[in-house]
């Protein structure tokens, strides 16, 4: 195996992002903005919203999808004890939250448990049922309220493409993240939910809000900043929501599925990913800024530069270990079996920095579209998820390029948005 350090040097350029591109991202993002259109008779009714069987569409023309959460951002006075269902992966989490005003809480009481537990139960596999999932999670929130038998309501953070019918009700379109669990594709998870609460017996647990990951977040970083106006997931997949003041006539946060904004300068290698991924010709935003796909445009790099037929396995996490801990040399031994001199290890960092830099600053440029949008001066971005919670570089790169246009916008990180925001949106 022999390296060719062209190829190195080609990517490394084909990776970094001039001004006039970012500033073309940032305008696009803001016009691709649209809300879909509200019926003359009914303006500024929040009934103009279809609560059944329909999402709001905008003009055809964006790639974003403006879903309503049928919620807006929390005063900061919200208090009392609530229940928390956090369902968006394999690991189920119930949690007995104290909500105790301007984002101040208390976790009472936490539950948690794997879907998958070798040897003994699968509930994502195609021969588990809806039935016996949600049995499982409603066991989960009778160990979680332990023995209450006061009325307690609930909130549902649900991370999968759905269909929100209102702000207790969301039809599940599809399964991802490799579930297969049958009778759930189609229907209202808190209809499934209510049923399993029944077969439980658990009479006194009111489940009054669904919503997800992203909209969590804001509701969670809004708790504790009334500036905070848009709330995004940096993680293995990227979202952002923001809250519209006038959405007809009523202030509602959207969900943007941001991750597939389509308006996104991509090179060769991103092509290439496309082509090998499960949705070619969609996210390319998140296929340019995620930790799902990160390491995977640096892996397609690096096995083009070693002329191997074989793609390496390299992670988001692997990329900023090599910038912050000067460890390509090790990263790139271990992935690929060929040991580089310094000289080529060096190049390799600076291929790993361009990609994650590259991420920071789409990601940021969509931030100033929407900053650009709500027209607020100050304004702060509250951010949940690994990719951007455990990297200081990344956050720096982000709050650098906020501060070049204002000293009023910030981005902050979010702890445990899914869960405190599934409370306040069942206190909202």
């Amino acid at each position: 195996m022999r390296l060719n350090k062209g190829i190195v040097q080609s990517a490394i350029e084909e990776f970094a992002l001039s001004e006039d591109e970012l500033k073309k991202v940032r305008e696009d993002f803001k016009n691709e903005i649209t809300l879909p259109p509200c019926p003359p008779s009914e303006k500024g009714a929040l009934k103009s919203i279809p609560l059944r069987g329909g999402r709001p569409k905008g003009d055809g023309s964006s790639s974003l999808k403006m879903l309503p959460s049928f919620l807006s951002t929390p005063t900061g006075n919200e208090s009392g004890t609530y229940l928390a269902l956090d369902f968006g992966g394999t690991n189920v989490r119930v949690l007995k939250i104290k909500l105790l005003t301007k984002g101040e809480y208390e976790i009472v009481n936490k539950v948690a448990a794997p879907l998958i537990k070798a040897g003994e139960y699968d509930f994502i596999h195609k021969d588990a049922t809806g039935e016996e999932l949600f049995d499982f999670i409603a066991k989960l929130i009778k160990e979680a309220i332990n023995g209450d038998k006061g009325e307690i309501r609930l909130g549902h953070t649900f991370s999968f493409p759905s269909e929100q019918l209102d702000l207790a009700n969301a039809k599940l379109i599809s399964w991802t993240k490799e579930f297969q669990t049958r009778n759930v594709e189609g229907e209202n998870v808190t209809e499934l939910l209510k049923a399993a609460l029944k077969r439980a017996n658990i009479e006194n647990v009111i489940p009054v809000a669904v919503i997800n990951d992203t909209v969590a977040t804001l509701l969670t970083a809004a708790y504790a900043d009334p500036n905070a106006l848009i709330g995004s997931i940096y993680a293995t997949g990227h979202n952002t929501c923001y809250l519209e003041k006038n959405y007809n006539g009523q202030p509602m946060i959207l969900n943007l599925e941001s991750g597939g904004f389509s308006k996104v300068p991509r090179n060769g290698f991103d092509l290439i990913l496309d082509e090998r991924s499960e949705k070619r010709g969609a996210q390319f935003l998140e296929k340019a800024t995620s930790g799902r796909y990160v390491g995977e445009l640096f892996s397609i790099a690096a096995a083009k530069a070693l002329e191997s037929d074989k793609l390496f396995d390299f992670s988001s996490v692997d990329l900023c270990d090599m910038i912050t801990n000067n460890s390509t040399s090790h990263f790139i031994k271990l992935r690929t079996n060929y040991a580089p001199t310094p000289d080529e290890a060096e190049l390799f960092a600076k291929l790993a920095n361009n990609i994650l830099t590259r991420s920071a600053l789409l990601v940021t440029a969509t931030f100033l579209g929407l900053y650009d949008r709500i027209g607020e001066e100050n304004l702060s971005i509250g951010i949940d998820g690994s990719l951007y919670g455990k990297n200081p570089f990344l956050q720096e790169i982000i709050s650098g390029e906020l501060a070049k246009v204002s000293d009023k916008i910030s981005a902050f990180k979010v702890e445990d948005g899914s869960a405190i925001g599934a409370a306040i949106a069942a206190a909202c």
